[in-house]
C-alpha cells in the first residue's frame, strides 16, 4: 500500500527517508540504497550556452572590481590583458579560438592579484565550462 508520500510498506521502519537534489550542473554522480541504483549523467551548461557576451559581461565585471585595488605595474598588465580580450568579445557572434586559454593564464599569471576578487571566481567558472 503506498502513503501520501508515494513510499510503498506497511511501516514507518521500511520507508527510506526523503532525498531532494537541487539543481546540478556539469556533472555525474550515483545514488543508491536499498539494492536500488541511479547513474544521472549532466551536462548542463556547455560550450553552447556559454557565449561571448556572457564571458564579455564577467570579464568587464572583473575589470570594474580591479579599480578598487592599488594601481601597480601588474594590475596595469592585467588591465591591459583584459581591455584586449574584451574588444575581440565586443559584438562578437562566437568566443575565437585561443581566448578562453588567454584569460586563464592571465587569471593564473596574476592569481595573488585577483585571489581575493570574487568576479576573478566567476570568471574562471566560465572558462571551467568552456573548458580552457
Amino acid at each position: 500500500m503506498a502513503s501520501e508520500d508515494g513510499v510503498t510498506g506497511t511501516g514507518a521502519a521500511e520507508q527510506e527517508p526523503a532525498v531532494r537534489i537541487g539543481e546540478v550542473t556539469g556533472s555525474a554522480f550515483s545514488i543508491g540504497g536499498s539494492n536500488n541504483t541511479n547513474t544521472v549523467h549532466h551536462g548542463g551548461a556547455g560550450t553552447d550556452t556559454v557565449g561571448p557576451q556572457a564571458l564579455l559581461d564577467a570579464v568587464l565585471e572583473l575589470r570594474a572590481a580591479l579599480v578598487r585595488l592599488p594601481r601597480g605595474e601588474d594590475r596595469a598588465a592585467l588591465d591591459a590583458e583584459l581591455d584586449g580580450v574584451a574588444e575581440g568579445l565586443e559584438g562578437a557572434e562566437e568566443i575565437r579560438p585561443g581566448l578562453v586559454p588567454r584569460l586563464r593564464g592571465a587569471l593564473e599569471r596574476w592569481a595573488p592579484l585577483v585571489d581575493s576578487v570574487s568576479a576573478a571566481t566567476a570568471l574562471a567558472g566560465l572558462l571551467t565550462t568552456l573548458g580552457g
